[in-house]
């Protein structure tokens, strides 16, 4: 007869509730033997979400309990040596579950995938087509349906695979019932992705087979196969004939520095648009041969990263080389940064600056030129501020570089001389 309290009898509690002080390393471990013995004699799915719930009771106990530190330091804790056991048995149970309909759908959409991300040689689309054709038709066969698609590769056929997932999906198989179907369908998805992975892949083929392939090598024949490597020979007949993206092949897949330098060397002497790219992530690392390039394109996107190149006192062949290729390309916004350098440490800089302004023909250059011509010590600096002036032509630039025809330098006075004859011949005029 109850004595009136509310307490309830603690045998009554569950066995998932267990309190802390009810927990042991032993009472986990019966768990964990009852489980193991219980996925040894599973049969079905049902005996195997039993056995899960066993798993998760014990899991359940371990993270509650707090069980003592083992005596000995070198011993394994309980709680871990627990775990540990706990996720061998996972690892048994996933292992022993299924196989699923969803195990052929994913293998089958992962074949899809492969085939669409592989870039197939001529040798292997053949088999891929029919690697698939072989699955649909298993897998049609053994659910007793059909699919129907077109010829187009790689479209029509992994649209044909993306109907034979959906039939398997849509068979709804069962893991126990239906066993020995997604057994075969299992099969046919294995035979299926080890013909995909027997198919000649684009990637399979050596460096000189693709480019084969691709006709690289096309314009090489017996009467002009005379440079070694012949990819050099390739390259320079690519330039013979104007073709800046064979040049871009080569220098895009050999790495080797005699090769690329080759390629560089032939797209200065192109100025080929098409090497623009290749060239900026060169110049980037102020390589000077692509930065040459790039003055030889003359494409004004490349003014902005040149432009922090030019102030870099401590490297003038930088400098030079810079200034020489923004002259190259004429874009005014080049006019500032470039007559901020007339006043450069090297005088060498200084007379690259100078020609520079003049290739780019701004007339805001026509007053810093002439200040040049009037201060500068070294007269090679001021014969080239003399020729910038004559190559920027307006009146005014003429009168300014005129000024000297008697001047103590030879090459200061030629230049005013041509800017003489001009402004006379159009006075003439």
């Amino acid at each position: 007869m109850s004595d009136g309290s509310d307490e309830t009898d603690e045998t009554d509690a569950p066995a998932d509730e267990e309190t802390a002080v009810d927990v042991t390393p032993e009472t986990v471990d019966e768990r964990l033997d009852e489980a193991e013995t219980a996925l040894e004699a599973a049969e079905t799915e049902a005996d195997l979400d039993e056995v899960e719930a066993t798993l998760d009771a014990a899991e359940t106990q371990i993270e509650n309990a707090s069980f003592p530190e083992p005596d000995d330091e070198d011993e394994e804790p309980p709680a871990e040596r627990l775990t540990g056991r706990l996720e061998e048995l996972r690892g048994q149970l996933e292992a022993q579950r299924g196989p699923y309909g969803s195990d052929v759908v994913d293998a089958i959409e992962a074949g899809s995938g492969t085939i669409t991300d592989t870039r197939w040689t001529e040798d292997g689309e053949p088999d891929v087509i029919a690697a698939t054709e072989t699955l649909t038709e298993s897998v049609t066969s053994t659910l007793d349906t059909s699919v129907e698609y077109g010829s187009d590769f790689p479209e029509d056929y992994t649209a044909a695979l993306d109907s034979v997932a959906e039939a398997v999906a849509d068979a709804d198989l069962d893991a126990d019932d239906d066993a020995e179907t997604i057994a075969a369908l299992l099969e046919a998805t294995d035979a299926f992705a080890d013909a995909l992975e027997a198919a000649e892949e684009w990637d399979d083929l050596t460096v000189v087979e693709q480019l084969t392939v691709e006709g690289f090598y096309d314009r090489l024949d017996s009467d002009n196969r005379k440079d070694f490597p012949p990819e050099l020979g390739v390259v320079r007949i690519a330039e013979q004939e104007n073709d800046p993206e064979r040049i871009l092949t080569a220098f895009e897949t050999f790495d080797s520095e005699f090769m690329q330098d080759n390629c560089v060397e032939a797209f200065r002497r192109l100025g080929a648009p098409e090497a623009y790219d290749a060239m900026e992530g060169l110049a980037q690392r102020r390589d000077r041969p692509a930065i040459e390039v790039l003055g030889k394109i003359g494409d004004d996107a490349a003014c902005e990263m040149l432009h922090d190149y030019i102030s870099d006192e401590s490297n003038p062949p930088l400098q030079k080389t810079v200034l020489k290729a923004l002259g190259e390309i004429g874009s005014p916004e080049s006019t500032q940064p470039v007559a901020n350098r007339l006043v450069a440490e090297d005088y060498e800089v200084r007379s690259q600056a100078a020609r520079a302004l003049g290739r780019i023909g701004d007339t805001r250059a026509v007053e810093p030129l002439g200040d040049v011509l009037a201060e500068e010590e070294r007269d090679g600096v001021r014969a080239a501020a003399a020729w910038a002036l004559v190559q920027i032509g307006t009146e005014r630039a003429l009168e300014e570089a005129a000024q000297y025809v008697d001047d103590r330098s030879f090459l200061v006075q030629s230049e005013a001389e041509k800017a003489e004859d001009h402004l006379g011949a159009t006075a003439a005029a």
